[in-house]
């Protein structure tokens, strides 16, 4: 008995130390996860500034969609180096070339130079979650990551939050080089532990990335990316400039396709989506970000020209959604530890998105502050359900050996529904806008965006103002209510999910199967 005790409690003590060895190794996977989801709104915020300093005004928006295509072509290339060299090199490759971006971007003389130099970085930003990702899958078993959800999280509400106020800041008191260049110390902070405190096995393979799947696969993502960016501009111009990247992009990722099946290092094995569950968690990934990056764009839009929120404010005002998605995403991940199952979180995560958008999708110029937190709330408590759960069902679908290509798979889903989503609730949004001023303030001179600042608001007659908040709350209705249908399909995808034992090893050889479940449980 005795034996049996001391053996219960040395087995007790190895697996405390084992979850404390894992949460320092997660410190520098959490720096970049925040330097990747950081960069993008701290630089949102400096880009007036900015512009007027390097006189690019009419190429702005370049700064922003250079740094998006780069990070979505080669999302899936630095999971697949990981796969074949080791998740921690590629990690720490990708880490170097977005500081060197970030520098190079803090040195720019002109405007041509800062949308190359962001380029560049996009390329690091690209490993820089796919390899966060992946290297948590490599350290943590499925069944465990629940404990780590919370810190995940956590990580992106601070990004989102913090980015805006952290931008401002930077460039009204130190210069907007300085919202490039705050990148560095976390950075090298991130590379440092990298290395001394992250202890993955060494993995060295003589196979090499297919060159011609890697060129397909960027130019036909970079063409949906660059499709997505023209038609959510406020006035996509002449409809013939879509379609040659539409075809141009359906027959480089229809060639990829192909390749991908007679290669014998496929870029991205096309066997893992042969999973239903992974097939599903890249539906759910996509519609995820599509509502997410959706939600946070509009939001504070609604809350500037509607209820008369500040910039600062209106991040702030966030908040409800942010506490919510951290905490239930928290208690969701203690939930599938303790219990194994985790089938009811994506369901209940579609069901929460959809009630959440349709309430937020009445709104109107009477809605009050409390009213729209409420709604937030709702929608923050289903991202909750399913941001990271998405991420740990897929890498329990397929092999570790695939784990990298597969994180880097769904990451790049995400990324892709938060364009189209951005591209198409704004597509909405605008027309709603343009429609509304048209009957409200009819012989009025048109608007010359349909999203307007603060300062252009500001500047507007009483009458014109009064009628584009009505106009501002009619578009993000329609603007939400796409996303309610987004909602919709999660909650029709998790019906699908079939329940599997979740990996309590990260043993190469344990692939998942099927769990005790009742008869009902899929």
């Amino acid at each position: 008995m005795a034996t049996t005790a001391g053996e219960a409690t040395g087995s007790a003590h190895q697996q405390r130390a084992q979850r404390r060895d894992r949460r320092r190794a997660l410190i520098p996977l959490l720096l970049a996860m925040l330097l990747s989801q950081l960069d993008n709104m701290i630089v949102g915020t400096a880009m007036p500034t900015v512009a007027g300093d390097l006189g690019g005004v009419r190429h702005q928006t370049w700064v922003v969609t250079a740094y998006t295509l780069a990070t979505a072509a080669v999302t899936p290339v630095w999971g697949k180096l990981g796969d074949l060299h080791g998740c921690k090199g590629a990690f720490l490759g990708a880490t170097a070339v977005f500081l060197t971006g970030s520098a190079l971007c803090g040195l720019a003389q002109d405007m041509g130079q800062l949308i190359a130099f962001r380029a560049l970085q996009g390329i690091g930003a690209g490993g820089l979650m796919a390899g966060a990702v992946a290297i948590v899958g490599e350290l943590v078993p499925p069944r465990e990551q629940g404990r780590y959800q919370g810190l995940l999280a956590a990580t992106m509400g601070a990004a989102m939050i913090g980015g805006p106020l952290v931008g401002g800041t930077i460039t009204d008191h130190l210069g907007w080089r300085w919202a490039f260049c705050i990148n560095l110390p976390i950075g090298a902070l991130a590379l440092v532990l990298t290395t001394s405190v992250l202890r993955l096995p060494q993995r060295r393979s003589p196979a090499r990335i297919d060159h011609l799947s890697t060129v397909l696969l960027m130019a036909g993502i970079t063409a949906i990316v660059l499709l997505t960016t023209r038609a959510g501009a406020p006035y996509a111009g002449n409809p013939g400039t879509l379609v040659a990247p539409a075809v141009g992009g359906a027959l480089c990722l229809t060639a990829f396709a192909v390749r991908q099946s007679g290669t014998a290092v496929p870029v991205v094995p096309l066997h893992i989506f042969r999973s239903r569950n992974y097939a599903l968690m890249s539906v759910i990934a996509f519609l995820t970000g599509f509502v997410l990056f959706g939600a946070v764009l509009f939001l504070p839009l609604y809350q500037q020209a509607v209820q008369g929120a500040s910039a600062t404010g209106s991040g702030l005002l966030l908040l409800p959604m942010l506490v919510s998605m951290t905490a239930v995403g928290a208690f969701a991940g203690r939930v599938v530890t303790g219990s194994g199952r985790y089938r009811i979180l994506p369901v209940a995560g579609g069901g929460l998105l959809l009630a959440g958008m349709v309430l937020l999708s009445q709104m109107d110029t009477t809605t009050s502050r409390p009213q729209s937190a409420l709604c937030m709330t709702v929608l923050g408590a289903g991202l909750g359900c399913l941001v990271q759960i998405v991420t740990l069902i897929a890498q329990n679908s397929v092999d570790r050996n695939d784990i990298g290509a597969a994180s880097a798979a769904v990451t790049l889903f995400r990324m892709l529904g938060s364009s189209i989503g951005v591209a198409l609730m704004g597509a909405l949004f605008n027309s709603r806008v343009l429609d509304v001023m048209a009957e409200r303030a009819p012989g009025r001179p048109a608007l010359d965006h349909a999203r307007l600042d603060a300062a252009s608001l500001s500047a507007l007659q009483a009458p014109v103002r009064e009628a584009y908040r009505h106009a501002a709350a009619a578009g993000t209705h329609a603007a939400f209510l796409a996303a309610a249908g987004a909602g919709a399909a999660v909650l029709v995808a998790g019906l699908f999910i079939k329940e599997t034992a979740l990996r309590q090893t990260v043993s190469p050889s344990d692939r998942p199967t099927p769990a005790a479940a009742p008869p009902d449980g899929g």
